[in-house]
């Protein structure tokens, strides 16, 4: 299996990514049992198949030990010349309080120790209370560990575009955020992208294909019940998909998604994926990995092979003109985590 050109993105000058993110939340606990031998022989499969980009954090259980066994591993297999060929995004997210340089220098090295780098190709900082001015300071030493090596690039995940604003007006420069987005949850578009165009801002996405609920699993399919989201993701975005519009008219989407891809010969999730993916100002998208428990490999690669079109476009807006406006309902990005 060899990925489309299109699947690589310039995400900097200096660092071209796959434009499908391997997720790695699904190793955190909430979904299923994690063999670690088998769950890096696993990424082995799909660096090889060209997603060659992972997304995580220092809270995601194992996945910095993950990595840093990956790169070993790779080490002594392809050398340490190819390293290069692997990208790591992992996030910071510390609990509210007071912040000083060597709260933040210990938790970047915490992540470079486990990673097995000597600097982290991309830094994600989240913060939980907007209301503790702290996580200026965090970014202002972070921003320093940046120009001393320690970090290549800096990120947010889950700030809202107001805070957004409020970093850039103190100098603090970062080169992408972590939103969740999807044809169910189009909060970014309000604000968020407007703002990130003006900037020269990257998204990246998560919950594009809402735990999995955005394919031909669930078309056609009863309402589930609590006890049949078996994941952390499914019971979440199950939420969401109430709040939007409930399954009524999930269904109808799913129905439309299933048009689109016979049409083009490919899955619901593939076009839930394409449809993000052409939204201005988004890298990438996060897909979350079963690592040795599920493969959806084959699937995925197939985002790169197609195009939507004005036809496309217009049945999935047919269905979305009907859901309720997530913006005004919940708030701008990230607003869920804050109450």
């Amino acid at each position: 299996m060899t990925l489309s050109e299109t699947a690589r993105f310039a995400f900097t000058p200096d660092l071209t990514i796959c434009r499908v993110l391997n997720g790695m939340w699904q190793v955190s606990g909430g979904h299923g049992r994690i063999d670690p031998a088998r769950a890096v022989d696993a990424m082995f499969a799909y660096h090889d198949a060209g997603f060659t980009t992972w997304d995580l954090a220092d809270h995601y259980g194992p996945a910095e030990e993950f990595i840093g066994n990956f790169r070993r591993r790779f080490t002594a297999r392809y050398g340490a010349e190819r390293l290069s060929e692997v990208q790591a995004f992992t996030k910071w997210v510390p609990r509210p309080g007071r912040m000083t340089r060597r709260i933040v220098e210990d938790n970047i090295a915490r992540s470079l120790r486990r990673m097995g780098v000597e600097t982290l190709d991309l830094l994600q900082f989240h913060w939980w209370e907007y209301d503790d001015p702290a996580y200026l300071d965090a970014l202002t030493f972070l921003a320093q560990l940046r120009d001393e090596g320690k970090i290549r690039h800096l990120a947010l995940t889950n700030f809202d575009t107001a805070h957004l604003k409020i970093i850039g007006e103190h100098g603090i420069r970062v080169v992408s955020n972590q939103v969740q987005y999807s044809l169910i949850d189009r909060r970014p578009e309000v604000q968020m992208v407007p703002f990130c165009q003006e900037h020269n801002i990257q998204l990246l996405t998560y919950g594009t294909v809402c735990g999995g609920l955005l394919s031909e699993k669930y078309l056609g399919q009863a309402e589930p019940g609590h006890g049949a989201l078996n994941t952390a993701s499914l019971q979440k975005y199950k939420q969401m998909v109430n709040t939007w519009g409930g399954w009524g008219l999930f269904q109808e989407l799913l129905r439309a998604l299933k048009r689109i891809g016979d049409k083009h010969g490919v899955s619901i999730a593939n076009v839930a994926v394409r449809a993000i993916l052409d939204r201005p100002t988004v890298a990438g998208v996060i897909v979350g990995v079963r690592l040795g428990v599920a493969d959806h490999r084959s699937d995925t690669a197939r985002v790169f092979d197609f195009t939507l079109d004005a036809e496309d476009q217009t049945w999935i807006q047919a269905v979305l003109d009907k859901s309720q406006n997530l913006y005004r309902l919940i708030g701008d990005c990230g607003d869920e985590y804050r109450g």
